[in-house]
């Protein structure tokens, strides 16, 4: 299921609506991503305050994956950080830039990732900025309504489209803090939106949400339904359709794509076998390598499912650093040998090559 959520995704009222969501998966590995705040001075604190929602109001445990900056991290960190995506049930992304988030995730291609939560019967919630970016394309709001810009658009991550939905998707519908001033439709006001309508293929609608309110775009079941304080919005060719709090409606009446393929990779399980084959391919140095080392970088920090003896993790990460040094790529070798020391690995490099050490961590 895609979620997407006008507003308000830590407030009371909103409670309810996140049970629903969660309640369609059992005992979810939900993860929360910081990309769209990832540029303001308290990610630390805005993250949080999000875990500290969910375990509080709906005791579920919520793991924060860290990705403020794609320019800042190395193709190490970027392989873990989209494996841990990938991983996950249940996926949060929330309040921010729409414009950052997308200047961060698009070249990590970041919509693969989610797309194959969602094809594995996972659910990704996008609330406010985040779910600005779930469209064919989005609008950079900061930029419009604070900048002065005149309004453009920006490609999306087009996750709609595998509900058969080709739109865009405007948060804050029945926004109304401007006062004397109209800022409806995500503080863009009519004006601003009806030239951005303008601007778009013929086939494109906008799918608009209330503040305070939810959208379900159920893919199994190819339905639509609102829940949360009002109502959701399809706009196409100047016709407006109102879908009411509380309805469930099917997407064949508003469609205007086929969802695309199926794009689902199978993830390895963590049993020896699949351990020695992820060291055979990280020693390889071929195509597949990095991902074979992010995913051993993993099972290295986390044991995998249940115990798993960390010598052929570690001998084929120092296979694999050893190849990096060789072909002069320092960093990912840095990054390989960090991630062993910080799970208690101590490495040891003398004139025969490369030892290692176990060092129980500090509890």
């Amino acid at each position: 299921m895609l979620a997407l959520l006008g507003s308000g995704e830590t407030a009371p009222g909103m409670t309810k609506v996140h049970r629903e969501i969660l309640a369609r998966l059992h005992e979810p590995h939900a993860v929360t991503i910081d990309t769209a705040y990832g540029f303001q001075e308290n990610v630390p604190q805005m993250t949080e305050k999000l875990v500290s929602y969910f375990v509080t109001s709906l005791q579920q445990k919520l793991e924060p994956l860290h990705f403020a900056s794609f320019a800042a991290t190395s193709e190490l960190e970027r392989a873990i950080f989209k494996q841990k995506v990938r991983d996950a049930d249940y996926v949060f992304a929330g309040p921010g830039s729409p414009s950052y988030a997308l200047a961060q995730w698009q070249p990590l291609d970041l919509a693969s990732d989610l797309t194959q939560v969602l094809e594995r019967g996972g659910t990704v919630c996008l609330s406010s900025a985040a779910a600005l970016t779930a469209g064919h394309w989005t609008v950079p709001v900061y930029e419009i309504y604070k900048v002065g810009i005149a309004p453009y658009w920006l490609e999306g991550l087009n996750l709609t489209a595998l509900a058969g939905l080709n739109c865009v998707v405007i948060p804050h519908f029945d926004n109304a803090e401007g006062g004397n001033h109209d800022t409806r439709y995500c503080y863009l006001g009519e004006r601003r939106l009806l030239d951005l309508e303008s601007q778009l293929a013929p086939n494109v609608a906008v799918l608009g949400i209330d503040e305070h309110t939810a959208v379900f775009l159920d893919l199994a079941a190819q339905t639509i339904t609102v829940r949360g304080r009002a109502n959701a919005y399809w706009r196409h060719h100047g016709v407006v359709r109102v879908l009411e709090n509380g309805s469930t409606t099917p997407l064949s009446e508003l469609g205007s794509v086929e969802p695309p393929a199926s794009r689902l990779v199978t993830t390895q399980s963590s049993s020896g076998n699949a351990i020695d084959e992820l060291g055979r391919q990280a020693a390889s140095g071929g195509p597949d390598a990095l991902e074979a080392i992010a995913r051993l970088t993993q099972l290295a920090s986390t044991g995998g499912e249940g115990y798993v003896d960390p010598t052929p993790l570690v001998e084929a990460m120092l296979v694999a650093r050893l190849k990096a040094r060789a072909a002069a790529h320092y960093e990912l070798a840095d990054d390989l040998r960090d991630s062993l020391v910080n799970v208690g690995i101590d490495v040891h490099d003398g004139p025969e090559g490369s030892t290692w050490s176990w060092r129980p961590l500090a509890r």
